[in-house]
C-alpha cells in the first residue's frame, strides 16, 4: 500500500499544477512542483514546469541554475528556448545568441528571441531579415507587435547608421508604429514631418488607452512621456532650447520608471545647459548613472554620456576627474576624436598649450584619417598664441583641404596679416594648379583665377595680374567684365595695349540696356523712391511743369518768449555767454556766502540779517522785524532771489513759536 503511494500523490500534484498554470498562480505551483520533485527529483517534466514557473515569477537567475545543473537531464533541444530566455533577461547577450544558434530546431520562439537578441547587440541588418522572414512565414494575434519592432529596427538603422530606410508599406494604426516612424525621419533630418507624427502617435496613444476604464490619467501622461521626450529633442535640434529644456523638466516631475528615459532627458538638458547653470547639470548627471541605465541604451547613447560627463567635469574645474573620463574613452574608442579633443581642452584651460598641440601632434601622427580635424584644432591653437605663421604652416599640411575655397580664402588672410604677399600668392596658384589638373572646368576655378588676379592688383603685382586676367579671358572671350579688368591693369603697365585691347570692347549702343527708369525707383532695394505725383491744380501745376516737384519746406515752430519778457526794453546781446565771459563781470565777491548761513532751525532764511542788525546801522533803532519787511530791503545786492526765498517775517515768526514750544524740552532731533 505504501508503495501504491507515491504515483497517486504525483497524479493529485500533477493535477494541481496543471490547474494553478491555468490561473496563473505560478508561486502556488512551484510548490507543487517542488512535491512531485521529491517523488521523482530527475523528472524531467517536473524540472521544466520548475523553470517556467521560475520565470514566470521573474526568478530568472535561479532557474538558469537549475538548467546548468541538470544538463544531462535537461538537454539543449528541450529547454534551448527557456535557457537563452534567461541569459537574455539577465543581460547576458553574447551568450544568449550562442545558445539559440547551438538549438538544433529553430521553432518561432526562437527566432522571436533571436531578432530581440540581433537588436540589443546593434547587428540591425541581420535584426531586419530575422522580422521579415517571422512576418512571412507566421499567422497569428502577433502580427501588430512584429511589425511594431521591424520599424522599431528601421528607425535604429536611420538613427544610429544614417542608412536611408525604405518605405516597409506598413500601416500607422498604432502610436507605436508612429513613433517609430518619427525616429525614423529625425534620423533623416526632417524635423517638421517627424513632429507631425509625434502629435499623430500622442493623438492615437490617448485614445487607445482612454478607452481602458482602468487606466488613469497619470498612467497615460506616464505612457506619453517617450513621446514627448522626442518632441523636446526636435525642438533642441531646431534652437528652440527654452521649449525643449521646459518640457524635458515636466517629464522628470512625472518621475517616469524607464531609467533609459530619465538618462535620455537629464543627458540632453546637460547639453542645453552647456557651461552654465553646472550646479543643475550636476544634479542631472546623476540620473544618468541609474542601475541598469547602460542595458536600456545604444552604445552610441552612452558613449555621449560619457563625453557629456567629461566635459562637465572640465566645466566644474574638476581636472584630474576630466582627465579620467577622457583616457577611459580614449582606451574604449582609440579613433575617436572627442576624448583627445576634451584632454586638449582641458590642458589649455590649465595654460599649457604646448602640451595640447603635442598631444593633438601624436594623435594626428596615429590616426591619419583623422588627422584633417585634429590639425585644424591644432592650427586655432597656434592662433590663440599669435604664432599666425607656425597655424598657417600645419594648416597647408593637410592635403585634402589645400584646394578648397574656404581653406584658401584663410590661408590669403593669415598671410596678408602677416604681410606675406609671396606666401598668399602661392596659396592661390597651389589651388589653381590642382583645379586645372582635376577639375579644369570647374566653376570654382575660374573663381579663383579672379580672386587671384584682383589679389595681386591689390598688392601691386600687375604683370602676374594681367597674366592671370589673360588666362580667364581666353576661356571666356564674350566677358566684358574680365576684358575691362584686363584693360584698366594694362593701363598701369603698357597703354598701347590697353588702347589695343579697348577695341573688342562692344559699342555704347550695343551696351544699352532697356531699363524702366520707374519701375527700378520704385524698386524694393532702391534707396531713393520717388513719391507718385497726385493731382495738380492750378498754381500747383504751374510749378510742376516750370520747376518740377520742390520738397516742402518744414514750418519754423516759434521760440517760446520767457514769462518776464519786456518787448520794450531791449535784451541782453551778451545773454548766451557764460556769465565768466560776460564784459560786466567783476567776479564773486568774497565773504557774502558766509553772512547768508542761517543759525536757526532747520528750514528758516536769514536773507536780511545784515540790515537788521542794529550795530550795522547807526541810525535806525533797534526794532524787531515786522512781516514782510524783507520786502523794504529787496534791492541790495546779496538777496537771494524771490522764487528761492521765504518770507523773512514769516520765517521769524515761525523761530518764535518753535521756541516757546521747546521751552523746558531736552535734547532734540
Amino acid at each position: 500500500m505504501a508503495a501504491a503511494a507515491g504515483p497517486a500523490a504525483a497524479a493529485g500534484l500533477w493535477s494541481e499544477v496543471n490547474r494553478c498554470g491555468q490561473n496563473g498562480d505560478f508561486a502556488r505551483a512551484l510548490k507543487s512542483v517542488n512535491k512531485i520533485l521529491q517523488i521523482s527529483k530527475d523528472d524531467v517534466t517536473a524540472l521544466q514546469c520548475k523553470v517556467v514557473c521560475l520565470i514566470q515569477n521573474g526568478n530568472f537567475k535561479e532557474a538558469l541554475s537549475i538548467i546548468n545543473t541538470h544538463t544531462k537531464v535537461l538537454t539543449s533541444d528541450i529547454i534551448a528556448f527557456e535557457k537563452a530566455y534567461c541569459e537574455y533577461r539577465l543581460n547576458r547577450i553574447e551568450s544568449a545568441l550562442k545558445t539559440i544558434q547551438s538549438a538544433s530546431q529553430q521553432t518561432d520562439k526562437l527566432k522571436e528571441l533571436y531578432g530581440q537578441v540581433l537588436y540589443r547587440l546593434e547587428r540591425y541588418d541581420d535584426c531586419l531579415a530575422a522580422y521579415r522572414d517571422l512576418i512571412r512565414n507566421s499567422q497569428d494575434e502577433y502580427e501588430e507587435e512584429r511589425k511594431t519592432n521591424l520599424s522599431a529596427v528601421v528607425a535604429a538603422q536611420s538613427t544610429w547608421e544614417k542608412v536611408v530606410p525604405e518605405d516597409l508599406g506598413l500601416r500607422e494604426a498604432t502610436y507605436e508604429l508612429c513613433y517609430n516612424s518619427a525616429c525614423a525621419l529625425i534620423g533623416q533630418g526632417k524635423l517638421n514631418e517627424a513632429m507631425k507624427k509625434l502629435q499623430k502617435a500622442e493623438e492615437l496613444c490617448r485614445q487607445s488607452l482612454s478607452e481602458d476604464s482602468d487606466v488613469t490619467e497619470e498612467d497615460i501622461e506616464a505612457e506619453l512621456a517617450i513621446i514627448h521626450g522626442q518632441m523636446a529633442y526636435i525642438m533642441q535640434l531646431q534652437g528652440r532650447t527654452e521649449d525643449a529644456l521646459q518640457l524635458y523638466n515636466q517629464i522628470i516631475k512625472l518621475k517616469p520608471t524607464d531609467v533609459g528615459l530619465l538618462a535620455v532627458i537629464a543627458n540632453n538638458i546637460i547639453t542645453i545647459n552647456k557651461d552654465q547653470n553646472v550646479f543643475d547639470s550636476k544634479k542631472k548627471v546623476k540620473l544618468t548613472n541609474a542601475e541598469g541605465v547602460e542595458h536600456k541604451l545604444s552604445k552610441k547613447q552612452l558613449q555621449a554620456i560619457e563625453f557629456n560627463k567629461a566635459l562637465l567635469a572640465m566645466y566644474t574645474n574638476q581636472a584630474d576627474q576630466c582627465r579620467k573620463l577622457s583616457a577611459s574613452l580614449q582606451s574604449q574608442s582609440p579613433e575617436h576624436l572627442l576624448p583627445v579633443l576634451i584632454q586638449a581642452a582641458q590642458l589649455c584651460r590649465e595654460k599649457q598649450h604646448a602640451k595640447a598641440v603635442a598631444l593633438l601632434q601624436d594623435f594626428a601622427d596615429q590616426h591619419p584619417a583623422n588627422a584633417a580635424e585634429i590639425k585644424l584644432t591644432m592650427a586655432q591653437l597656434k592662433i590663440a598664441q599669435g604664432s599666425v605663421t607656425k597655424a598657417c604652416m600645419i594648416l597647408r599640411s593637410i592635403e585634402e583641404l589645400q584646394h578648397k575655397p574656404g581653406m584658401v580664402s584663410a590661408l590669403v588672410t593669415m598671410y596678408s596679416h602677416e604681410e606675406d604677399i609671396d606666401s598668399a600668392i602661392e596659396v592661390f596658384t597651389q589651388a589653381i594648379q590642382w583645379y586645372q589638373q582635376f577639375q579644369p572646368k570647374s566653376p570654382v576655378h575660374l573663381s579663383l583665377i579672379r580672386e587671384a588676379a584682383n589679389f595681386k592688383l591689390k598688392h601691386g603685382r600687375k604683370k602676374e595680374a594681367i597674366s592671370d586676367l589673360e588666362e580667364l579671358w581666353k576661356q571666356n572671350p564674350k566677358d566684358v567684365h574680365t576684358l575691362a579688368q584686363l584693360i584698366s591693369a594694362y593701363s598701369l603697365v603698357d597703354p598701347e595695349k590697353a588702347k589695343v585691347l579697348s577695341k573688342h570692347l562692344p559699342s555704347s549702343d550695343t551696351m544699352s540696356l532697356k531699363v524702366d527708369v520707374d519701375a527700378l525707383e520704385n524698386s524694393h532695394g532702391a534707396t531713393y523712391v520717388r513719391k507718385k505725383a497726385g493731382k495738380l491744380t492750378g498754381d500747383n501745376q504751374q510749378k510742376e511743369q516750370g520747376q518740377g516737384e520742390v520738397k516742402k519746406k518744414k514750418k519754423k515752430k516759434k521760440g517760446k518768449l520767457p514769462k518776464n519778457y519786456d518787448p520794450k526794453v531791449t535784451p541782453d546781446p551778451e545773454r548766451w555767454l557764460p556769465m565768466r565771459e560776460r564784459s560786466y563781470y567783476r567776479g564773486r565777491k568774497k565773504g557774502k556766502k558766509k553772512e547768508q548761513v542761517g543759525k536757526g532751525t532747520q528750514g528758516s532764511t536769514t536773507a536780511g540779517s545784515s540790515e537788521l542788525d542794529a550795530s550795522r546801522t547807526a541810525s535806525s533803532p533797534p526794532t524787531s522785524p515786522r512781516p514782510g519787511s524783507a520786502a523794504a530791503v529787496s534791492a541790495t545786492s546779496n538777496v537771494i532771489p524771490p522764487r528761492h526765498q521765504k518770507p523773512a517775517g514769516a520765517a521769524a515768526t515761525k523761530k518764535k513759536q518753535q521756541q516757546k514750544k521747546k521751552k523746558g524740552a531736552k535734547g532734540g532731533w
